[in-house]
């Protein structure tokens, strides 16, 4: 996780100025930490979902959020790696700013790229809450493993399906299949609850 202060703060006070500052910086900088006021502070402020859509039209992402005081918070916005996987939520949002002509030619090379690399449908299967072959056949030779499992929150298999989904490697998707079974065994979830 990168340290707090390896990028610059930013505080916008609106949607336009998060977008004024991506169409001047989104090129130049690895990343920044936005600022979003409470909505009980009386500061002006953008919401998560403006930041997240702007974000989006110049290919960025949010992730990493911190609290700074009682009336401020930041996340961390970076440019979207090549190979990182797309939710369903953003693609939505994606396709109605697409429709309004809000995408730049950066948000639309992001997309472009994770079209041909197939990143685009990364988490498909994690979003359907499709258990893939190798995880299944796992949880087949562990009979606790596979009932709790089953009873997990959707949305807790859901990031159990993405985390393993997401591997990049042959030996890290193996790896994330034998923890998943080891502490569904134990009726915890992975990424969830010490095990």
């Amino acid at each position: 996780m990168p340290r707090p202060d390896a990028h610059p703060q930013f505080q916008p006070a609106s949607r336009a100025e998060w977008r004024q500052w991506l169409a001047a910086h989104h090129a130049q900088l690895p990343g920044v930490w936005l600022v979003y006021c409470k909505k009980a502070s009386g500061l002006p402020s953008l919401s998560y979902a403006e930041a997240v859509e702007e974000a989006l039209c110049f290919g960025w992402i949010d992730s990493h959020p911190r609290k700074l005081d009682a009336e401020r918070s930041q996340q961390l916005y970076t440019p979207r790696r090549a190979r990182s996987g797309w939710s369903k939520v953003n693609k939505e949002r994606l396709a109605r700013l697409e429709d309004a002509g809000q995408l730049m030619p950066a948000g639309l090379a992001a997309i472009a790229r994770a079209k041909a690399n197939g990143a685009w449908e990364t988490l498909d299967a994690a979003e359907a809450g499709l258990v893939p072959e190798d995880l299944a056949a796992a949880l087949a030779t562990d009979e606790a493993a596979a009932r709790h499992f089953a009873a997990f929150a959707p949305s807790s298999r859901k990031a159990i399906l993405t985390w393993v989904l997401s591997a990049k490697q042959p030996e890290t998707r193996a790896r994330r299949v034998a923890e998943t079974v080891r502490l569904a065994a134990l009726g915890k979830r992975v990424n969830f609850d010490k095990g």
